[in-house]
């Protein structure tokens, strides 16, 4: 799914720049940086396969909310660089919920990041530059600073629940000498690529995003054999520019 994703994207940027080279008679694009709040909801996962995949069965809803700069460099194509809070994660869920015969169990886990990404974002007039079909891509780097585990079951008709606050490796790229490091925390400092595409309609925006991490999220000897345990996080945003 991930490669599908990264593919379409491309493909859609590539025809967008062509296409919109060759209606650059038309009125101009504004020029002038403009400043926007964006914010929406999130279906996060965590890779478990060696491929980097995911189940879908594990998908976690969440949301972001933050703001946006749009720095035009050409007539079609724009630096979006941005700060924003959002949630990540992951669940495990099994057995029948309200059974008597055959336990339920269910356990979340919901980092929340500040994450700051960098796109770059290419836009296709729709007739004019009033409104804009973009897609774009862009690298981001996050930093955890809160979240919780969460879990509950049932066995033999008796409910059980608890939460936890998640603990973080404080190992960064700017300090690598934490000695508490274990498979019980989250590594705090996680980076990646963004692909995103959507609609700009005068000063509103509507848009779809992928965040494929490449930061294994566990803390503890990295295990170089496999490519497991890295955030992925479809979004789906709304946001004005001003």
């Amino acid at each position: 799914m991930t490669k599908k994703i990264m593919l379409t994207v491309s493909a859609l940027a590539i025809a967008a720049a062509s296409f919109a080279q060759s209606t650059s008679s038309m009125n101009e694009p504004p020029t002038r940086a403009r400043v926007g709040i964006k914010g929406g909801l999130n279906l996060s996962n965590i890779s478990n396969h060696n491929n980097g995949s995911t189940d879908n069965n594990k998908t976690l809803a969440g949301w972001n909310a933050g703001v946006i700069v749009d720095l035009p460099l050409a007539p079609i194509l724009s630096l979006q660089p941005g700060v924003f809070y959002t949630t990540k994660g992951t669940k495990i869920e099994g057995g029948t919920k309200g059974s008597v015969t055959d336990p339920y169990y269910k356990y979340t886990t919901n980092p929340s990041y500040i994450e700051v990404p960098v796109n770059f974002v290419a836009k296709l007039p729709l007739g004019d530059y009033t409104n804009k079909f973009f897609v774009g891509a862009g690298p981001y780097a996050a930093f955890g600073v809160a979240g919780k585990n969460k879990w509950t079951s049932n066995v033999g008709g008796v409910e059980s629940s608890g939460s936890s606050t998640i603990k973080w490796d404080d190992d960064t790229p700017f300090n690598s000498g934490d000695p508490n490091q274990g498979y019980d925390k989250l590594k705090r400092f996680d980076w990646g690529l963004n692909f995103l595409t959507g609609f700009e309609l005068n000063d509103f925006i509507i848009s779809a995003q992928y965040g494929l991490g490449f930061n294994k999220i566990y803390s503890g000897t990295d295990d170089q054999r496999n490519d497991k345990s890295k955030n992925r996080v479809f979004t789906v945003s709304v946001g004005w520019l001003f």
